[in-house]
């Protein structure tokens, strides 16, 4: 009998312990390890080189979808532990890719590992997959912001922004040419708006990474990225997002 060593992936720690006790009474499912979001899956990943993933797709950090964009050379079987809608989840079935409903249900389950186990059934590869991904969800296309300067709407094309900085209640956008503008976005809306180049780096910071010319390694595992305009500003990350800075920047 075929063993499929198997990660669980999901930031609730009460999901995660019913589907583990919910995949015991399966001898070919072998769970070797458990992640709360995207950054310790793919650390996990690397380590333990699983055949398969059941991956929750929301998780705070870096959520499934932003996981599987990662992965490079291991390439396990994926099935979606989601709450999407119909439409969704009738891509990944017509597409090979499995998934289950929150809360899971074990006879849902069991017809989710009867084809896992099912001879002969290939993989779909890593490759596809993020097609489909890519299909479902397109690339954000958000090409310019709005700021209110007085009577006036300026707009700020994302390209020229270096980098937003939450500052009391507003956040900071900085442009190229060393500019400032004060904004009303949080930088949640900014994350959900602005293009994939834009990286995490602390609670309170976003920067574009085209526009990094050098970054500097500090303690704890911190980084401090010099960015490029006229005044030069640096940010600094927090040890908390250091592994989605490493994996995003290859470092």
């Amino acid at each position: 009998m075929t063993t499929y060593n198997t990660l669980i992936i999901d930031d609730e720690p009460l999901a995660r312990h019913r589907l583990h006790q919910l995949l015991r009474p399966y001898p070919a499912i072998n769970v070797v390890g458990e992640a709360g979001n995207g950054v310790e899956g793919l650390s996990l990943i690397e380590a333990l080189k699983p055949d398969l993933l059941f991956l929750d797709i929301e998780m705070p950090v870096s959520d499934g979808f932003d996981m599987l964009k990662q992965l490079r050379g291991q390439q396990p079987r994926v099935v979606f532990v989601t709450a999407y809608d119909q439409y969704a989840l009738k891509a990944f079935e017509e597409n090979s890719i499995d998934y289950l409903l929150k809360p899971v249900e074990a006879g849902r389950l069991k017809k989710t590992i009867q084809k896992i186990t099912q001879p002969n059934m290939a993989a779909a590869a890593i490759s596809d997959l993020q097609r489909l991904l890519e299909g479902l969800y397109p690339a954000k296309q958000t090409l310019s912001l709005t700021v209110k300067l007085g009577d006036r709407i300026l707009l700020i094309k994302t390209a020229d922004i270096v980098a937003a900085e939450a500052e009391d209640k507003y956040v900071m956008l900085h442009t190229k040419g060393g500019k400032r503008h004060l904004t009303d976005y949080t930088l949640a809306d900014l994350e959900n708006q602005l293009p994939a180049n834009f990286l995490r780096i602390h609670r309170s910071t976003l920067i574009n990474m085209d526009g990094i010319v050098e970054v500097r390694k500090g303690f704890n595992g911190s980084y401090t990225f010099v960015m490029e305009a006229a005044d030069s500003p640096r940010f600094k990350s927090s040890r908390s997002h250091a592994e989605m800075i490493k994996v995003r920047l290859s470092l």
